[in-house]
C-alpha cells in the first residue's frame, strides 16, 4: 500500500458508473482522496502518477454486503489483516461484517471497534451489522438503537434465521422507528436443522440428510407478512430459490419495503457441484437444482435482486476434511466475487452495467452510502479490472488466509489490476 496520498490519473479506461448509467472512455483524476475530474479538460497536473487504463474498466470499488471476518474469535480461519488483503485483490473497498462472531457484535463498543479496525487498515471500510439478539442466540433482543448510534448499518443474526414470529415482528416494528434495515437468513429451522443438501434425487442417492427447498420460501412468506404488518424494512440474504424470488417479486409490486441479495454460487453452480461428497461445495443455504439457478439469474436480470454479495464464510482445512454431513458449511468469496459475476456478462445474461450495479451502486443504495459511484467530488474508492483476462481459481493460491472455495479449478475471466481506497492505491 502506498503510504502517501498523491495525485493519480487513470488514463483511457472504460469508466462505468452504474449509479448514473454513464459508460464512456475517459481519463479520471484523483486528488486528496476524491475524484477531482473525469475527462481532464484541463490536463493532468504535473507530477501526478499515471496509470494506464486502456482495455480495462474503471468502476466504483465493490461493496460486499455479507462477510464473516473470522476475527474476533476464529482467527484460525481468517483475520482482519487477511480479509483486507483478499478484499483489495478482489476490488472490494467496503464490506459488511456479520455479527455472529465470538463474541457476537451485540454491544456498541464492538461496533465502534470494528469500524476503527477498518480505518486502521487504510484500505477497507468495515461496516458492521449489529446482532438482532444477544449472542445471536435468537432469544432476547439486543439494544438495537444503541447499536445503530454506534454505527451499525443494519441488523441480523448472520447465518442464523430470526426464528420466532413474535420476535421478528418486534424487531421490524422497532427498527421502523429509525429507518433500520433487518437482514434475514431465510430458512425455516424446523425444516432445515440437521440437513446438509437440497432435498431431491441427488441427496437421496448420496444418502445425505436433506433440506427441502421450500424451507426458504416458507420463511420468506412469513417474514413478508410481518413486514406488511409492521411497515419495517426487510432484506433477505443469499436468496437461492425461484419460489422465494416469486414471493419477493410480488411483495415489491405491492409496495412493501422488501429487498434481497444473492451470492455467486447460487447463479453459477447447482447441486451437482457437491459431486461425490465434495465438501468445498457444502454451503448454507445449500446449492440448489438447476431450475432454481436459472431463476436466480432471471432475478438478477429483471431487478428483483438488488445486490450480489460474496457470502464469504472462511473455513480451515479441518472444517472441511470431514464426512460431508459433518463438514462445516461455507465458502470463501472475496477474490471470486467479480469474476464469477462477470461470467454472466460473458455468457450474455447480464450487461456489464447491470453486473457492476449489483456490486456497487445497488449495495450503496440499500445502505445509504456515499460510495458506490464515480462522480466529481465522490470518494475515490475505485476498482480497475481487465474484463477478459483469464485465470484459474485454485484453492491454496488465493490471497487471504481462507482457501475453501466452491469454485476450485474454475476457469474465469476478469482480473483486478488496481484498487484505490480514498485515493490510495492499495492493490496492483
Amino acid at each position: 500500500m502506498n503510504a502517501t496520498l498523491r495525485d493519480t490519473v487513470v488514463l483511457g479506461a472504460r469508466v462505468i458508473d452504474p449509479a448514473s448509467g454513464h459508460d464512456t472512455i475517459a481519463d479520471v483524476l484523483i486528488q486528496q482522496g476524491r475524484i477531482a475530474d473525469i475527462g481532464l479538460g484541463q490536463g493532468a497536473p504535473e507530477g501526478a502518477e499515471r496509470v494506464e487504463g486502456q482495455d480495462s474498466v474503471l468502476c466504483p470499488g465493490l461493496i460486499d454486503l455479507r462477510v464473516q471476518l473470522g476475527e474476533p474469535g476464529r482467527e484460525d480461519r481468517e483475520t482482519i489483516k487477511s480479509v483486507t488483503r483478499a478484499a483489495a485483490a478482489g476490488g472490494i473497498t467496503s464490506l459488511c461484517a456479520l455479527p455472529d462472531s465470538a463474541p457476537a457484535t451485540d454491544d456498541p463498543a464492538l461496533v465502534r471497534a470494528l469500524i476503527a479496525r477498518g480505518e486502521e487498515t487504510g484500505s477497507l471500510s468495515i461496516l458492521p451489522y449489529g446482532a438482532v439478539t444477544r449472542g445471536c442466540a435468537g432469544e432476547q433482543m439486543a439494544e438495537l438503537g444503541l447499536l445503530r448510534e454506534a454505527g451499525a448499518i443494519g441488523f441480523t443474526d448472520g447465518g442464523r434465521p430470526i426464528g420466532p414470529a413474535r420476535l421478528m415482528r418486534l424487531v421490524l416494528s422497532y427498527t421502523c422507528g429509525f429507518g433500520g434495515i433487518v437482514v434475514q437468513h431465510p430458512e425455516d429451522r424446523s425444516l432445515a436443522d440437521g440437513g446438509c443438501a437440497t432435498e431431491g434425487e441427488l441427496a437421496t442417492r448420496l444418502g445425505l440428510p436433506a433440506i427441502p427447498a421450500a424451507a426458504e420460501a416458507i420463511q420468506v412468506a412469513r417474514d413478508i407478512a410481518l413486514a406488511r404488518l409492521t411497515g419495517g424494512r426487510l432484506h433477505f440474504a443469499h436468496v437461492s430459490t425461484g419460489a422465494a424470488l416469486d414471493l419477493i417479486r410480488a411483495a415489491r409490486a405491492e409496495g412493501l419495503r422488501i429487498t434481497c441479495d444473492t451470492a455467486p454460487p447460487y447463479f453459477d453452480l447447482n447441486e451437482i457441484a457437491i459431486g461425490e461428497f465434495r465438501t468445498y461445495a457444502k454451503l448454507s443455504p445449500p446449492l440448489r437444482a438447476e431450475a432454481d439457478r436459472r431463476a436466480v439469474i432471471a432475478g438478477l436480470a429483471d431487478g428483483t435482486i438488488d445486490a450480489i454479495a460474496s457470502d464469504h464464510q472462511p473455513r480451515d482445512a479441518d472444517d472441511k476434511r470431514l464426512p460431508f454431513a459433518l463438514a462445516s458449511a461455507g465458502g470463501t468469496g472475496l477474490v471470486t466475487l467479480l469474476p464469477i459475476t462477470l461470467a454472466q456478462v460473458h455468457g450474455g445474461t447480464l450487461s456489464l452495467l447491470r453486473a457492476l450495479e449489483l456490486l456497487t451502486a445497488g449495495p450503496a443504495r440499500l445502505l445509504g452510502l456515499e460510495t458506490g459511484r464515480i462522480a466529481k467530488g465522490a470518494p475515490a474508492d475505485l476498482c480497475l479490472f481487465h474484463p477478459d483476462r483469464a485465470w484459474k481459481v485454485e484453492a491454496g493460491k488465493l490471497p487471504g488466509k481462507a482457501q475453501n472455495t466452491p469454485f476450485d479449478g474454475r476457469a474465469v475471466e476478469g482480473r483486478v489490476t488496481g484498487t484505490w481506497k480514498a485515493g490510495r492505491r492499495v492493490f496492483g
